[in-house]
């Protein structure tokens, strides 16, 4: 009986070490995989038979090996780095969570893999078109507080109309005071000299404005504000300078008001020409329109309105929010990759595809924002390597060859004894 036993402790070796050969086998088909968690077989005896006798009382003979679990290896592999915006590295705790459709089964999965890109509905997606778990931004860049798919790609920046002008320029102090009134029908032989500027509306079509600017009497002007299909000036004010001759703006007075086309109500423009030095606070009166004795000119207009625009390029930073850049020149938060921790993440169970699920052995995820409650930050244009380290699975398959050879010797030889019990009869 206990040659009969010998041959199962041995056939128990084998086969033990040839699932171990199988999981070194994968380890090394998946040293290239991105996010790929090395596994190893875990071995433990197999029951022991009891031997009833002798003065040391009760006996045990051990039955072979069995495996007792393949255990995944969570330590983080080494970062790559690629260059494209979208491609994403955990580097400490977490996983990336990912939703739809996998093997015919729907849910939402767990990766290391960041292999993401933007598809033709702009959500944010990987390879197998699972879409990215995070939280969405309204148009002010405040993030939701519960995760939902990622769709960055049809963001837009919504329009805002111009409130504020702010000019910097120079009124020759030499130009003639010119004694006829401001006439909207021919602006340029009314006045001295001029200059324009786009502005938005709220719908954010843009609008060419001309301000003219007219000397009616020294250190005193009046300018007027005229834009397209508008027969009467927009805005009117008056420009004082200091009668010391010195340049300096002393004080301003006027705003724009206008309907623009396709528009209802009046948009009201502030225009700053200057900090002058009768305001309050007092200014220098140097900062923004001057009347030096020199030729009429125009430094800088600004204003703060602009058109809708529509997503150019994102970046990522180590929290994991999503920084739009839009073509009209605006910048914002338009989401948050969220990453999820799980309690025994060894314990997840492989689906293929680079993903896991959770199960009642590694508890259930809990997704929350990168860098928060023990979760790893974010590394843009990189991706995690497999930690998979060759040289040590070739050792461990060197041992795990000897070790099968071994347990064939156990086989043959209890083979051998077990056809000399049987040439006795002979």
């Amino acid at each position: 009986m206990s040659l009969i036993s010998s041959l199962y402790t041995g056939a128990s070796g084998l086969d033990a070490n040839t699932t171990d050969l199988s999981v070194i086998g994968d380890n090394i088909a998946n040293s290239n995989t991105t996010g790929f968690k090395a596994s190893r077989a875990d071995f433990s005896d197999a029951m022991a038979q009891q031997l009833i006798g002798g003065d040391s009382g009760i006996s045990q003979i051990g039955l072979g090996v069995q495996v007792g679990s393949i255990q995944q290896i969570i330590t983080q592999g080494s970062l790559s780095n690629t260059g494209i915006a979208t491609d994403l590295a955990i580097q400490g705790n977490g996983y990336f969570a990912v939703k739809g459709t996998h093997d015919g089964q729907s849910g939402t999965y767990l990766t290391r893999d960041g292999q993401f890109t933007v598809d033709a509905t702009g959500n944010l997606v990987n390879a197998d078109g699972l879409t990215v778990q995070g939280y969405m931004a309204d148009a002010t860049g405040k993030l939701a507080t519960s995760p939902s798919d990622l769709k960055v790609g049809a963001s837009m920046a919504p329009p805002s109309a111009s409130a504020n002008i702010t000019m910097q320029a120079n009124l020759n102090a030499e130009d003639p005071a010119i004694a006829a009134a401001f006439d909207p029908a021919n602006p340029t032989t009314t006045s001295n000299t001029s200059n324009s500027v786009t502005v938005y509306d709220a719908s954010g079509a843009a609008h060419q404005v001309d301000v003219f600017y007219t000397k009616t009497a020294a250190n005193t002007w009046t300018w007027n504000a005229m834009t397209a299909g508008v027969a009467a000036p927009v805005g009117t004010g008056t420009l004082t300078f200091d009668p010391a001759g010195t340049g300096a703006l002393v004080s301003q007075t006027g705003t724009i008001s206008a309907t623009f086309p396709n528009m209802t109500a009046a948009q009201t423009i502030n225009v700053n020409f200057g900090d002058g030095t009768g305001g309050v606070p007092a200014g220098t009166g140097l900062l923004g329109v001057t009347q030096f004795s020199s030729p009429d000119s125009t430094s800088k207009i600004s204003q703060d309105g602009f058109a809708a625009g529509s997503l150019a390029n994102v970046s990522i930073d180590s929290s994991g929010k999503i920084n739009g850049a839009f073509t009209n020149g605006q910048t914002r938060v338009i989401g948050q990759v969220a990453t999820a921790v799980v309690a025994s993440a060894d314990k997840m169970s492989r689906v293929g595809g680079n993903l896991f699920m959770t199960n009642n052995q590694s508890g259930d995820a809990t997704i929350g924002a990168p860098s928060t409650g023990g979760r790893g930050g974010i590394t843009a244009g990189a991706l995690e390597q497999s930690n998979v380290d060759l040289a040590n699975e070739f050792v461990h398959m060197i041992s795990t060859q000897r070790a099968y050879q071994a347990n064939g010797k156990t086989v043959t030889t209890a083979d051998a004894l077990l056809v000399e019990l049987m040439n006795i009869k002979r």
